[in-house]
């Protein structure tokens, strides 16, 4: 449980992160009441005459759609509230996980199984083959904080447009929107034992992951956790894992600075640098990297940082005051060993660190070889683009990374050469929209999100063999 968010008789009260006021509370879900659900789950999963029918989960996934554009302003508050992301991120996020829930839709309708070539040879002749889907089984989502709208979405709606049951476990921090999304579903059409919202306890949840009825396991959050979760798992559980990264961007001398500030300063403090592919380190040729770190700087240093629910805030609050303290503590570290603070490097709250730019930290500090999660953003000069790549690709994790160059050469050295899931050429390394392929690389993750990716992840072919075909 979190620092700030306390469980008393089994009931997990949820507070604002900025000024730690009470704004609701959720009842956590012991284990023989999940273990209910799981038996319920396998059982749905193993009777066919139960499982739904595809146009019946379509219409339930509509009637989602519908509700969550007309409560779209309630929920953008409710994210902006429990989880600290400004309204006005807090509004594109509701938008799309309405996305997201079309995309399940139009996914769901190309679904197909394929024909297997048959009489190429004796032995397979007077034969037809062909492939279906069916739902892997019941799913055991566990979500993260950042995100506690859309990534519910990523990881429930599939399951139900492939018609897998699932139980979904929230972040102790944002366990609100997943509440109310859930509900949504009910009243969508969706009978509440196809998806079950189980807060719950860290060692129930993990006899819940671990469960051997458990078919696939969804995660995204810790690595530590996810890959110790992983080694748990019982034999036969598929699984997705989505960690974080220190996101590298490499710009070149060619690069036009004034498209590409303002994507950086994005990508850096979107959500207060809370993302998991947050720009972190920042590569740039040794005579331009003051003046883009000064540059970004002055940008940072304009950024409104507030309560999360007010119109005017851009950075919110970081997710738990203990947060704060580590960005700090490594902030100083980092200037203590001869890293120049440009702007931030401060507290501004006990729930607030201001938008910070470091230039040139030593390559061994905390900054430059971890996963900030707050909001700061780490400039390095070099003298070789070789010299550069390679730092960039050092770190034992690998997401997405990007490129500012208007030479062709270099950017395809930089394409190639990055080691990363996805390279974004003149664009942040945060873009991402719902339908692409979402993934971690080595210690970042295991799988690959994105709607139509999941929804694959949650069926399994089977091949169907006919014998007597003239």
């Amino acid at each position: 449980m979190s620092a700030m968010n306390s469980v008393t008789n089994k009931i997990l009260k949820v507070v604002n992160p900025y000024d730690l006021s009470p704004i609701g509370s959720v009842t956590l879900t012991d284990w023989n009441t999940i273990d209910r659900h799981l038996d319920t789950a396998l059982s749905l999963h193993k009777d066919h005459s139960a499982r739904l029918p595809k146009h019946q989960r379509i219409s339930i996934l509509k009637n989602t759609i519908n509700s969550l554009e007309q409560q779209s302003d309630e929920l953008a508050f409710l994210i902006a509230n429990e989880g600290g992301k400004p309204l006005i991120d807090a509004r594109i996020e509701v938008s799309r996980a309405i996305e997201s829930i079309q995309i399940c839709i139009e996914t769901l309708s190309q679904m197909a199984g394929q024909e297997i070539p048959m009489g190429h040879t004796v032995t397979s002749t007077n034969r037809l083959a062909f492939t279906t889907h069916e739902p892997i089984g019941p799913v055991v989502a566990v979500s993260a904080f950042n995100h506690p709208l859309n990534l519910i979405v990523h990881q429930v709606a599939p399951a139900v447009a492939t018609g897998c049951p699932v139980l979904v476990k929230p972040a102790d921090d944002t366990p609100l929107s997943c509440q109310r999304f859930v509900d949504i579903l009910y009243e969508a059409g969706l009978a509440k034992e196809w998806c079950r919202f189980v807060p719950c306890d860290i060692p129930t949840a993990e006899k819940m992951v671990t469960d051997p009825r458990v078919a696939f396991f969804s995660f995204i959050g810790s690595a530590n956790i996810g890959w110790m979760l992983r080694s748990k798992l019982a034999p036969g559980t598929r699984c997705a894992l989505e960690h974080g990264g220190a996101a590298p961007i490499i710009i070149d001398d060619s690069a036009n600075l004034d498209a590409m500030l303002p994507a950086l300063l994005k990508g850096g403090f979107y959500h207060s640098g809370q993302v998991c592919v947050s720009v972190q380190r920042v590569f740039a040729p040794q005579q331009q990297a003051q003046t883009i770190a000064q540059a970004l700087a002055d940008l940072a240093d304009q950024l409104i940082v507030g309560n999360a629910v007010d119109e005017q805030t851009q950075c919110g609050p970081l997710i738990r005051p203990r947060e704060v303290d580590r960005v700090a503590q490594w902030v100083d570290e980092a200037v203590s060993q001869g890293a120049q603070l440009l702007c931030g490097g401060k507290k501004l709250s006990t729930t607030t660190y201001a938008p910070t730019v470091l230039l040139n930290p030593p390559p061994d500090a905390k900054v430059s070889v971890q996963e900030i999660f707050g909001p700061v953003v780490c400039i390095y000069s070099y003298d070789s683009l070789d010299a550069a790549l390679k730092q960039a690709n050092s770190l034992p994790f690998a997401f997405q990374a990007s490129v500012f160059s208007n030479k062709l050469d270099i950017t395809i050295k930089c394409v190639q050469q990055l080691d990363a899931s996805a390279v974004m050429v003149n664009d942040h390394t945060a873009f991402r929209v719902d339908w692409m392929p979402f993934s971690g690389r080595r210690q970042s993750g295991y799988g690959t999100g994105g709607i139509a990716h999941t929804m694959h992840d949650m069926t399994q072919e089977k091949m169907v063999v006919i014998n007597g075909m003239s």
